[in-house]
């Protein structure tokens, strides 16, 4: 992919300057839409609110009114609904304790559910500082192993048993695998959530499952609330296990897209030239001994001298000799005396 020739100082400017323009659309976008349905719904909370104080005027007061709404907002902020019977709804049992910590660890972080005491919020630190390195090298591993598999493998079999560029099979692998992740982790779990959450549309089981893959987890929906008591724990259970699925499927998909040709032409683009690193002092003499041990093994063989002692001689420094006082030589015979002696096999 060819792209126009722009000064390495000006292309730092050009990708800071677009991705602020991108800030500002999306607040520009928000806000435009956003703002008119927020003021309605404030306009009908003051006007529910007024005709509750009307119709209730010599039993409720204003501040006991707002007394009690205070205390409903912190207790869902929380996780403790105030509607119905909460006692149905807990959210530490041992399967609402496992999905909040998927989603710490995760990073999705839904925000329904927080620790409420000291030592919880104590705990979720120290977990937090061992488990996001954990879940890091653990994702790590997967992916390398899940790249060879089923990015790398597929992409060299249409190479090699179909003649496709390695180009053109790696662009059209990553849109194979990124439309089955949307609709293996997005639209189909989407449609399971249509049908098992009250008061969910397909828009917005779509719109769940795509926040928490991209590990954005915005909190305004989370499943499990409406479901049968009797079922609640397996459902809990099933939908941590999606998560973390299909986390890392979202992972794969991107990391196989990242691969591309044309990514790593768009950052090698933006990213600064590297000049060539010249070799330290230490790597040097490292290069030194590796010449003498090659040309003693050499020596030792019975094989002419290699390369090493043709540029040693060259600059002027003189070869090893290869007699019983010869330095690296007897030292290396020394020490392959047992190969000598040995089973040609030990080679």
């Amino acid at each position: 992919m060819e792209l126009p020739a722009v000064p390495q100082p000006w292309r730092y400017w050009l990708l800071l300057g677009a991705y602020g323009l991108f800030l500002l659309l999306g607040a520009a976008v928000f806000a435009g839409v956003e703002a008119p349905q927020e003021a309605g719904l404030r306009e009908a909370l003051r006007g529910a609110r007024a005709g509750f104080l009307r119709q209730h005027q010599g039993c409720v007061s204003e501040p006991g009114l707002e007394q009690l709404l205070e205390r409903v907002l912190g207790a869902d902020s929380s996780g403790v609904s105030a509607l119905g019977n909460v006692s149905d709804d807990e959210n530490w049992d041992f399967s609402s304790a496992l999905f909040f910590a998927a989603s710490v660890l995760s990073t999705t972080g839904y925000g329904h559910t927080v620790p409420l005491s000291d030592g919880g919020k104590v705990f979720c630190i120290f977990y937090t500082l061992l488990g996001l390195p954990a879940t890091l090298l653990l994702a790590t591993c997967l992916l390398q192993r899940l790249m060879g598999l089923l990015t790398h493998r597929p992409v060299q079999y249409l190479h090699t048993h179909w003649g496709i560029p390695p180009g053109h099979a790696a662009l059209g692998h990553a849109a194979t695998m990124g439309l089955s992740v949307l609709g293996l982790f997005i639209l189909l779990p989407a449609l399971c959530f249509w049908a098992l959450e009250n008061g969910w549309n397909f828009l917005e089981s779509v719109y769940f499952c795509f926040i928490s893959l991209s590990t954005i987890g915005l909190g305004d929906y989370v499943p499990g609330r409406s479901s049968p008591a009797s079922l609640r724990h397996l459902y809990k259970i099933s939908i941590t296990c999606y998560l973390l699925l299909g986390l890392l499927a979202m992972l794969l998909a991107l990391e196989t897209i990242y691969e591309l040709r044309e990514v790593h032409s768009l950052v090698r683009f933006f990213a600064p030239t590297q000049a060539p690193a010249s070799p330290s002092t230490e790597d040097d003499d490292r290069l030194e001994i590796l010449s003498r041990d090659q040309l003693g093994l050499a020596t030792v063989c019975g094989a002419p001298p290699s390369w090493s002692q043709a540029d040693n001689e060259a600059d002027g420094r003189a070869a090893p000799p290869d007699g019983p006082s010869g330095g690296p030589a007897r030292e290396l015979r020394t020490s392959t005396t047992g190969v000598e002696n040995g089973d040609p096999s030990d080679w």
